[in-house]
């Protein structure tokens, strides 16, 4: 099992794209492998011949664990001490994610019978979790109690939101920001930027004039990065993942919304690169296409700071004759890590967003 995240301890196989007595040659796809932060295509190091595998789909095996026997090239590689859960036949495999794969291994389902909801009728983890609970004791007052392990990606998340919860001495701070002229410019503009685009580009901007906020904190000190690195939260199949943009500050907005939408697309094909997931410098999580009003948002370790962004809504504003008017306006909370920055620097961060993005025209330019 090859190292292709910089946190993976296992991972799973989620498909083997070549068979048993099947040449390949160096640099051709040979196996989907499913870490702890995406699913990426592993290359031939070397030309060769698969002999053998030794950890079917939907097996886990730890770092540098063998996972099959390769013939040919510069090396032949042997194990002969397999765990015997390892040495199953090779199957024509059923149409399933690899999230489904790992539970019916876990759960001791068998995947062919059962029925997909997904997509091309592709096999999902909740069928699995409901295939396997019709064998499930009968749980008393509460019913039928299935029990539901964590995916890899899970797994890292919940630790690493444990570790932030844990060990960062967390501040909040909220303010109202006026999105109106947004919502104007993007009114009947096809393929417009989204109002997260906006976001992004905005505190792209405002890290570059606030330093201290695109940081990580290790070891005990600060590192302020070079680069402003922002990544956007993407609800994937059972899993959060955060794909970064890469220099959005350097970006023009209809490129950094023409990027976030492909790594929304891929992140919930889980088909991100390690780089892409490890890159960030900061996080905005938008929840408004939910209708959230307001929420505080976990930070991500190492980096020091977080923006959760709540759903638009009319608002009754006072107009200097007296009058009012009607804004959509939108609640942005900014969660800080104490030890990195201070309250005051937070409240000058997010004032220099909302002028930015209260004056939307500089973020075209």
């Amino acid at each position: 099992m090859p190292r292709l995240s910089d946190s993976m301890e296992e991972a799973t196989i989620a498909a083997w794209l070549k068979r048993p007595g099947e040449e390949f040659r160096r640099g051709e796809p040979l196996v989907e492998v499913e870490t702890d932060k995406a699913t990426v295509v592993y290359e031939a190091e070397a030309d060769g011949l698969l002999t053998e595998i030794l950890v079917p789909e939907g097996g886990t095996a730890a770092l540098g664990a063998p996972i099959a026997r390769l013939a040919g090239g510069d090396d032949e590689v042997v194990e002969a001490s397999a765990p015997a859960y390892m040495q199953a036949p090779f199957v024509e495999r059923a149409r399933a994610t690899p999230v489904a794969r790992r539970t019916a291994l876990e759960l001791g389902v068998g995947l062919h019978g059962v029925s997909g909801t997904g997509p091309g009728g592709r096999i999902r983890k909740l069928d699995v979790v409901r295939a396997g609970s019709t064998s499930t004791a009968n749980g008393g007052v509460k019913g039928a109690t299935t029990a539901v392990p964590l995916s890899p990606t899970r797994e890292t998340i919940a630790r690493r939101m444990t570790q932030s919860r844990s060990e960062i001495p967390t501040f909040d701070v909220t303010v109202r920001i006026d999105v109106t002229t947004i919502l104007e410019l993007r009114r009947d503009v096809e393929r417009a930027p989204s109002v997260n685009d906006f976001v992004v580009k905005a505190a792209a901007l405002t890290l570059r004039e606030f330093p201290p906020f695109n940081s990580s904190f290790v070891d005990g000190r600060s590192e302020q990065h070079a680069r402003v690195n922002v990544g956007i939260a993407v609800a994937a199949e059972d899993a959060l993942l955060v794909p970064a943009v890469l220099d959005a500050d350097r970006k023009p907005l209809a490129a950094i919304a023409a990027e976030a939408r492909e790594l929304a697309q891929r992140a919930k094909a889980r088909r991100l690169t390690p780089d892409e997931l490890s890159a960030s410098t900061f996080t905005v999580s938008n929840l408004g296409m939910f209708d959230v009003h307001s929420f505080t948002a976990v930070i991500n370790p190492p980096q020091v700071a977080i923006l959760a962004v709540g759903a638009a809504q009319r608002t009754p504003v006072e107009t200097t004759s007296g009058g009012v008017a009607f804004r959509d306006t939108a609640l942005f909370t900014l969660s800080s890590d104490h030890r990195a920055v201070y309250g005051a620097d937070a409240a000058r961060f997010l004032g220099h967003l909302r002028n930015l993005l209260e004056h939307p025209l500089s973020l075209l330019l």
